[in-house]
């Protein structure tokens, strides 16, 4: 039989150990707490908000990102020689094809007008359709448009005005499209004989444009209206049968929204009369083209491309029988001139 003394020691000996094994535990959490903390640190994947903001003259321009997507190269027509080219450099770069998709919205002062209204759910399997975020995270909403200006109606231009079940984004606003756009697109007959892998530009256009129609807001223009003070519309043949420009000015000022002149501008600037499978009259397009680039050159007019890198705002140099893209560069004094 043990005696309750030897018992005693024999308790505290087990308890101490105890206590110096949970000692060594906590100490040890100590230890190792900051570095598992570290490799468990969340990343914040999301960039700034899509949009920036700059002045020409009185005006107030925002660029509104919609999303980020890459040209195919078999969208492009060119010369075997040019094409191979093209093959070989984006095996050495695959970025060379990379695109983005954007709007923009005109603050003049009075009126609050959007150029262009990136694609919705309409077109791009998701990856674009983010120009109503971008729109809000600039300090406007929807409701606030007034005007809405269309380049041309392929769904990647005219997407967002609409949502899929028949919904006008922009409730207030009164959109404008040259007639010939409207007409052609709008047409059920010319719809019906068009080849089947067109036919869902047509169907889209329709549906996109059926609630602006009904609420009476959908207003077409011939090219010599005067819609907006300081703009001037720019015909824009090729790309499609109304593609129009529009330039605003403002204090000796210009910026051009110019649509679809360029899709690949890493390609077409080097090559302007290469040309894209989008391009309706594929040589009315690349003569736009080449008569439009040299004269954007020469003034050193701001341009606002729609499928440039974001914040797909720049200037055009000539290099030789080339051009270059000058983008703006960022600065948190939007007001500066660009």
């Amino acid at each position: 039989m043990s005696s309750p003394v030897v018992s005693s020691r024999n308790v505290l000996k087990r308890n101490s150990m105890r206590f110096v094994a949970a000692l060594m535990a906590v100490l040890a959490s100590f230890v190792a707490g900051p570095n598992t903390a570290l490799d468990a640190a969340p990343q914040h994947r999301d960039q700034v908000p899509g949009f920036y903001r700059l002045k020409v003259g009185d005006l107030e321009v925002t660029a509104l990102f919609d999303g980020a997507a890459v040209f195919d190269a078999h969208w492009l027509n060119g010369t075997k020689a040019t094409m191979d080219g093209v093959v070989k450099a984006l095996q050495e770069d695959p970025r060379l094809l990379d695109v983005s998709d954007e709007g923009f919205l005109v603050n003049t002062g009075k009126q609050r007008i959007l150029v262009d209204a990136g694609a919705g759910s309409w077109w791009g399997g998701g990856v674009l359709g983010r120009l109503e975020g971008s729109l809000r995270s600039a300090g406007y909403t929807p409701e606030e448009v007034d005007l809405v200006l269309i380049t041309h109606l392929h769904s990647d231009h005219v997407g967002g005005l609409t949502t899929q079940d028949g919904k006008r984004v922009f409730p207030n606003a009164d959109v404008y499209v040259a007639k010939a756009e409207s007409d052609f697109w709008l047409s059920a007959e010319i719809a019906a004989k068009a080849p089947k892998d067109v036919q869902p530009f047509f169907q889209s256009a329709q549906a996109i444009a059926a609630p602006y129609i009904k609420a009476g807001k959908w207003h077409t223009f011939n090219g010599s209206e005067s819609i907006v003070d300081g703009m001037q519309l720019v015909p824009l043949p090729g790309h499609t049968p109304g593609h129009t420009g529009y330039e605003f000015s403002s204090k000796g000022q210009k910026i051009l929204f110019c649509g679809d002149i360029i899709h690949a501008q890493r390609v077409q600037l080097q090559h302007p009369e290469v040309t894209a499978v989008f391009d309706i009259d594929q040589n009315a397009a690349a003569a736009t083209r080449l008569q439009l680039l040299p004269k954007l050159a020469r003034e050193d007019v701001l341009i606002a491309g729609p499928h440039m890198p974001f914040p797909a705002l720049g200037r055009l140099r000539k290099e030789g029988s080339a051009y270059s893209w000058v983008p703006v560069v960022f600065t948190d004094r939007w007001d500066e001139k660009q």
